[in-house]
């Protein structure tokens, strides 16, 4: 929507940039973070993206690399149970590259459900999960990320007590970017800004 204020936001101290809604806060000094991941939340909404940095996984390859990420994350949440993947897409090149080593990417979209601070199951809220890998082949890492779309709160949720239960509203009805834009704008808003971070030199 053109009325939706973005901006670039740092990253990692600044090593790395992308672009999101002025709405969404950097939570990443505020709640128990890890420190390879960067966390912008919109509490009003319960929408949140992550950005993570991981070591190359070679074992998986390129072809389906997101899905596979995104299979992980629903493990992980303990939503393997839950998990639909609606969407794959192929893979693409990256126009980030480094040493002449060209990295690619890939994306997917699934549905699970998920809980908070592992309240439970049964107070679990539907989201809508988008995730983008970018592999940077060139300094050994998996990029990822990652946006939550809330579908369904649930009113056992501890989302519940700063949104509305049931079925989410639509950012559109509020004049706000839909979540596929978000996730768009952060991937193609992605830039290596000092590849020193992956401990590494030069461009």
């Amino acid at each position: 929507m053109a009325g939706e204020a973005c901006a670039e936001r740092p990253l990692f101290g600044g090593s790395i940039s992308s672009t999101l809604p002025l709405r969404f806060q950097d939570v990443s000094n505020v709640r128990d973070v890890p420190d390879h991941q960067e966390a912008f939340v919109d509490p009003s909404r319960d929408e949140s993206v992550i950005f993570e940095l991981l070591d190359l996984k070679d074992e998986v390859g390129d072809e389906g690399s997101a899905g596979w990420f995104l299979r992980d994350l629903a493990a992980e949440q303990d939503a393997e149970g839950s998990m639909i993947l609606e969407h794959t897409s192929a893979v693409e090149p990256s126009p980030l590259s480094h040493g002449g080593i060209s990295s690619t990417i890939t994306t997917a979209v699934g549905q699970m459900v998920i809980s908070k601070d592992r309240q439970g199951r049964e107070a679990g809220n539907l989201l809508r999960v988008y995730l983008a890998n970018l592999r940077l082949k060139g300094v050994g890492t998996d990029v990822l990320i990652t946006v939550y779309e809330p579908i369904m709160i649930n009113p056992l949720s501890e989302s519940a007590m700063t949104v509305s239960t049931g079925p989410a509203i639509p950012a559109a009805q509020s004049g706000l970017l839909p979540a596929s834009e978000i996730f768009s704008l952060a991937v193609t808003g992605f830039k290596v800004n000092d590849w020193n971070l992956f401990g590494t030199t030069g461009a």
